[in-house]
Order: C-alpha cells, then sequence, then structure tokens
C-alpha cells in the first residue's frame, strides 16, 4: 500500500464545483498534467493524488483532505513544501490547513534536537516559563549591542535574542556583535550567577550561516535563530545535520507571505523542521492573530505527532510586563515569553524591569 501524506486544504467554492476543484488540486500537487495523458499504471495508481474526503465549514468553504504519496517527498524538507503547497499556493481560493506524515517519515524528519526539556537545561529550570528579550534597534554597534545584553542579563533574563533583522550590516558585523554581547553576558553571569544564553540571528546563503554557526560555537554559544521561510526548509534541515548541538529558535518571518495556517506552519512545520522553540505573534500584541490560533500553534508545537520531541511556544509582538499574568495563565509553565521593546523603553532603567519581568515570571502560581 503506497503510504500518503494527508494534506488538508481549506478551500472556496459552492457545493456544485467543489468535487471538481477538489480533484484538480489533488492532480495539481502530484503529477500537474491531465491524467489521461499518463499512460504508466504505477503512476496513476501511486502517485496521483487522491481526494479522500470533503467537508463543508460553512456555505463557501471546505475542508478538502489529500492524500500525497509520501514517496515524492523522501526526506527533504523543502520538497515537503513544494509538494504540499507549491502550485496550489498561487491559487487565491486555497489555505494549506494541515498536515499529517507518515510516523517513518515523520522520524526521518527528525523534529527538535533539543526541544522544551532541552532549553530548560540550558537555564537549570524545570517548572516556571522562561523568559526572553530582543536586542533592539537596528543601526547600533556591537559595542552598544553587547552593553545591552549586558543589561538584560543582569535582570536574570534566561535567552537574548538579535532582532531578526540583525544580520551582517556594516554597523553591526556578526562576528563582532556575537563577541561583544558574549562577553557582556558572561560579564553579567558572573555577577549574578544566572546563566543566560545568547541567541544570535543567523543570515545569508547557506555557506554563510555554516561560518556564523562555527563562530558561534567558538563562543560557547549554544542557540541561535533564523527564519525558515527566508534561509530556506532545506538549508535549515542541512544546519541543523551539520550542528546538532546547537538549540534552534524559529522567527515567523515572511510566514504570512503563503496561505499556509499559521499553526500549521509555525506549530508544526517548523518544529517537524527541528525548531527547538517557535517564535510567534501573540494575540492582542500589533499582529492580528486570535486566542484559538495562538492556542492551537503553541499546542501543535507542545503535542507533536509520532513521539518527536515537543517544542517551545515563544509568543512575542507587543508583548508588556503588566500581561504577564494572564499570559502564564494561558499558554501555562511551558512556554518562553518574549517581551522587548516594552523593557527597551524603560532605557535607563532596563535591568530593573527586566528583573521585574523574571520576577513576575518565577512568581506566578500555574495551579
Amino acid at each position: 500500500m503506497t503510504a500518503r501524506v494527508i494534506a488538508t486544504y481549506h478551500v472556496r467554492g459552492d457545493a456544485a464545483s467543489i468535487e471538481a476543484r477538489a480533484q484538480a488540486i489533488a492532480v495539481e500537487q502530484s503529477v500537474e498534467m491531465p491524467l489521461d495523458a499518463i499512460d504508466e499504471p504505477a503512476v496513476l495508481q501511486d502517485i496521483v493524488g487522491e481526494v479522500q474526503s470533503i467537508d463543508p465549514i460553512d456555505a463557501s468553504v471546505s475542508a478538502v483532505r489529500i492524500g500525497l504519496a509520501a514517496a515524492t517527498i523522501g526526506n527533504d524538507a523543502g520538497q515537503m513544501l513544494n509538494m504540499l503547497f507549491g502550485n496550489t499556493s498561487l491559487h487565491e481560493d486555497v489555505v494549506l490547513h494541515d498536515v499529517s506524515l507518515p510516523a517513518e517519515q515523520a522520524a526521518a524528519f527528525g523534529g527538535p534536537r533539543h526541544g522544551i526539556a532541552g532549553l530548560r537545561a540550558r537555564i537549570g529550570v524545570t517548572q516556571r516559563a522562561l523568559t526572553c528579550s530582543a536586542l533592539k534597534p537596528q543601526g547600533l554597534s556591537p559595542r552598544r549591542l553587547g552593553a545591552l545584553a549586558e543589561r538584560f542579563a543582569r535582570g536574570g533574563i534566561d535567552f537574548i535574542k538579535d532582532d531578526h533583522g540583525l544580520a551582517d550590516q556594516d554597523y553591526s558585523r556578526f562576528a563582532d556583535r556575537i563577541r561583544a554581547c558574549a562577553a557582556g553576558i558572561a560579564r553579567a553571569t558572573q555577577a549574578t550567577g544566572h546563566p543566560t544564553h545568547y541567541v544570535p540571528s543567523l543570515s545569508g546563503d547557506l555557506n554563510a550561516m555554516r561560518r556564523q554557526l562555527g563562530l558561534a560555537r567558538e563562543h560557547g554559544i549554544d542557540c541561535v535563530i533564523l527564519a525558515p521561510m527566508i534561509a530556506g526548509f532545506a538549508n535549515v534541515q542541512a544546519l541543523l545535520a551539520e550542528f546538532p548541538d546547537i538549540a534552534l529558535l524559529a522567527h515567523p518571518s515572511l510566514g504570512g507571505a503563503a496561505r499556509i495556517a499559521p499553526a500549521l506552519l509555525i506549530g508544526k512545520l517548523f518544529p517537524l523542521l527541528g525548531a527547538d522553540a517557535v517564535i510567534f505573534p501573540n494575540f492582542g500584541g500589533r499582529f492580528g492573530y486570535s486566542p484559538a490560533t495562538c492556542r492551537t500553534l503553541a499546542d501543535n508545537a507542545r503535542r507533536p505527532e509520532h513521539a518527536l520531541r515537543p517544542s517551545l511556544p515563544v509568543p512575542a509582538g507587543g508583548m508588556t510586563l503588566q500581561r504577564v499574568p494572564e499570559l502564564l495563565d494561558f499558554y501555562g509553565p511551558d512556554a518562553m515569553l518574549l517581551i522587548g521593546g516594552n523593557l527597551l523603553a524603560a532605557r535607563a532603567q532596563l535591568t530593573e524591569a527586566t528583573a521585574a519581568f523574571t520576577r513576575a515570571v518565577a512568581a506566578h502560581d500555574h495551579r
């Protein structure tokens, strides 16, 4: 029996046209040619996509489940995205809503190498939520960024990440930045005893990211951040295979450019690719995700299929210190709260504001 990846699409269309539209998607995402032009029986039987069910959601949208041959994907992460939604993403009436892979294929992708337990082990905590902030704004020198990192770390933050827009710009070369930030955090850690971890942002082509990972490892850095939609799924897969000791935080940049449901793209596919933590726009911030979307995304990350390691959800985007109790009640302890601009707005009192954030998280009762 042919192993199938089950893709669920939400398709706009009326009852009279939805069956034909579903069959067209099944063909487009498998062989993309007229079936009567195929003269190989094995292709017709094993490779052509199968419409498995059509379930109306409302008067204008149906959930269409299509079985795609797992053999057309293999263990290539880029090819997985291509076969799930490559050509069909060009049609405005379709959203890729969910995906389920065969157990053997999911195991081959591997999922998170470290996951929630590995990130907790880096900090030495087992119960509370983790904390994170971001180095901003763009345009600061490595010296200024290193000083910011030290002030954050002196407030007891767990992880300090580069803003995702920091790359290898003239004003902040990657090598200079990680040297300055690692040194600043080391000074703070020596003073406080708290093991803050710096998370530099990877950018550029595959060779550039390899060099950046090598530099990070030389400075004792064991976590990095990148945007899979910009770096490319296959490149992320290659990097994680080469640097399995490095934990990955996945950034959602460009994640809204294709019609892929966030709970699938960020909550399932990024972890399947190997993300140990996934950053996503929290409800009520400066982006438009709903509480229901955030809940499903976080649940997907923490409850993977096929016994893969769980990934840590990291709500972010317009977060404030005042919302910490509400968000901890919503997400529970297996989360990392990321507050950036709201802490940086404290300016001269940045360390004090960071300490207030970390105390609020540590003191929260999750009963």
